[in-house]
């Protein structure tokens, strides 16, 4: 008897992003390729098993075999592992017929074998159940009927077609008992298969659903970010008409003799017009980052240069700020300047200005080609409910309506920079967000116009 197994696990689907960010599969079909990867290691295996049972049964038991004849077979089964291994090497996707047609080839090599050494009195006929289990949990409804087709039809041709075993070297044996061991070794064979890979492939097919979930949720989030540009980019229309009518009456004011006699209304109105421009300048900054001017907001720049100028602005409107900006990057790169990336420090500095204000820390590094920027605050930190899924929209411990967005979009910007975010509590209390970026998505050659950027500098500030 001899046992001749070519196994196929083919359309389990690969599991989904790493943390991220992942990500991905990157430019070829990841399910596909995984899983001609894992026919081949299966073919491996059958041969080597096929070559195990012709030492047991050929040399052991003295069973005369068609060693030739069945080495071929064993040869065709190398080469269709040569020609997968060929086919891995491309990057284009792996299509579900080429994976059922390398089971068909599994199942003929089968079959050989099997009239090889006795047709369907070889008890390990029942490796077709094999197959045809498989087929039915990978493939669809018109493939699984075609293997099931398949394997009956080829179950009858080993009733007509075979070459019957010679015997003739165990004289006095029983030969109903070695037909049952044969049918327990099988059925072992066949249930820890089933077992192992039936197992893998739902494990796949549920990294599969996870990350088809994961792409909707970020679709979803990509869709509510349109919608609040476009909110905001709304608002700051409505909003401009407003301000420069505000403008225009505190000029009138200022030319009033009842108003320039009196120095401290003076004062007062200097104050309200410079808060006018501002804004106007920050409703300027929303249609840039949320409207069609996103292009015109991308310039060349330097990192230091790029972060010096963000510090020294935010600490222009946040005067009582004790913030400490910590430079230990060298070399100042070129890189390209946008408000998209500028918005994401401030909303970092923002929050941890809010619940520390008499401490807080930029830090900027970069260290093989990464760049690493850090917010670092002395508040309460994060409750574990909001680390449990930071990132997600309306998540805030400040307890107001529509907090939680600035995080949101910081995870969304780093994001479409092919960067990551990583949040959590310092030990000695606080609260630290750091930003990890490839430094090259920010080079101005690498840039598109209509990307965001990012950028660091470090330099010890107090």
């Amino acid at each position: 008897m001899s046992a001749a197994v070519a196994l196929p696990v083919s359309d389990a689907l690969a599991p989904p992003f790493a943390g991220d960010a992942g990500v991905e599969a990157g430019g070829e079909d990841a399910p596909g390729h995984k899983n001609l990867l894992l026919l081949v290691q299966l073919r491996w295996i059958a041969v080597g098993g096929q070559l195990v049972t012709l030492g047991i049964v050929g040399a052991g038991l003295r069973v005369a075999l068609p060693i030739g004849p069945m080495a071929g077979v064993l040869l065709g089964l190398v080469l269709v592992n040569a020609g997968s291994l060929i086919r891995l090497s491309r990057p284009s996707p792996v299509a579900r017929a080429e994976l059922a047609l390398a089971m068909l080839l599994d199942i003929g090599a089968l079959t050989l074998q099997l009239g090889l050494t006795g047709g369907a009195t070889n008890p390990f006929t029942f490796l077709y159940l094999l197959q045809v289990t498989l087929a039915a949990v990978l493939l669809d409804g018109a493939a699984t009927w075609a293997v099931v087709a398949v394997t009956a039809l080829c179950f009858c041709a080993l009733t007509r077609a075979y070459l019957p075993l010679d015997l003739s070297g165990l004289p006095g044996a029983d030969l109903f008992a070695l037909h049952i061991a044969g049918m327990l070794i099988c059925f072992l064979l066949d249930a820890a298969l089933l077992v192992v890979f039936v197992t893998r492939v739902t494990r796949n097919l549920r990294a599969r659903d996870a990350r088809l979930a994961a792409l909707r949720q970020r679709a979803a989030e990509e869709d509510g970010i349109v919608r609040m540009g476009l909110l905001a980019s709304g608002a700051a229309h409505l909003l401009g008409t407003p301000l420069s009518t505000l403008s225009v009456i505190l000029g009138d004011w200022r030319r009033m003799p009842a108003l320039t006699g009196d120095p401290e209304l003076m004062g007062e109105l200097d104050v309200l017009e410079a808060e006018v421009r501002r804004c106007k300048a920050i409703l300027t900054g929303i249609l840039v980052s949320a409207g069609e001017a996103r292009g015109e907001s991308a310039a060349a720049t330097t990192l230091h240069t790029f972060l010096d100028e963000l510090v020294a602005e935010w600490r222009g409107a946040h005067p009582a700020a004790q913030l400490h900006y910590d430079d230990a990057v060298a070399e100042d790169p070129a890189i390209v300047s946008d408000t998209a990336l500028k918005q994401v420090i401030v909303n970092l500095l923002d929050n941890a200005f809010e619940v520390s204000p008499d401490w807080l820390r930029l830090r900027v590094g970069l260290e093989s080609g990464l760049l690493r920027l850090s917010v670092e605050d002395r508040g309460p930190g994060f409750a574990a409910e909001i680390l449990a899924d930071v990132g997600t929209p309306y998540r805030s411990t400040k307890g107001r309506q529509g907090g939680g967005l600035g995080l949101f979009l910081v995870f969304n910007v780093v994001r479409k920079l092919g960067g990551r975010v990583s949040v959590g509590n310092a030990p000695g209390g606080g609260a630290a967000v750091e930003m990890t970026l490839p430094l090259s998505a920010l080079a101005v050659a690498a840039r598109e116009p209509a990307g965001p950027a990012h950028a660091g500098r470090d330099g010890a500030d107090g």
